[in-house]
């Protein structure tokens, strides 16, 4: 199954490893040096119109941060509503 992220980008469901609240998650060091890397990597899509909320990570053909617009409470949601 596929999810919208937002920007009409869709992933595949199957690749989610997490979802995380770009807030709370960003106050940390090792989560903001994860973006950092992931940035230089050239593995992040900017899936958000405005500031992102989220961001998602996945894995598959080296692995892609998506940033996205959408809370995370609302990707939760879709993400569990694909696994039922």
């Amino acid at each position: 199954m596929y999810m919208h992220i937002g920007q009409g980008a869709v992933i595949r469901a199957e690749e989610i490893i997490g979802i995380f609240d770009l807030d709370i998650t960003s106050q940390s060091h090792i989560t903001r040096e994860f973006l950092r890397n992931s940035e230089k990597r050239g593995i992040v899509v900017n899936a958000a119109e405005d500031i992102p909320k989220s961001f998602i990570v996945c894995g598959g053909e080296g692995g892609t941060v998506y940033l996205s617009q959408p809370a995370t409470s609302t990707l939760l949601r879709r993400a569990e509503s694909y696994t039922l």
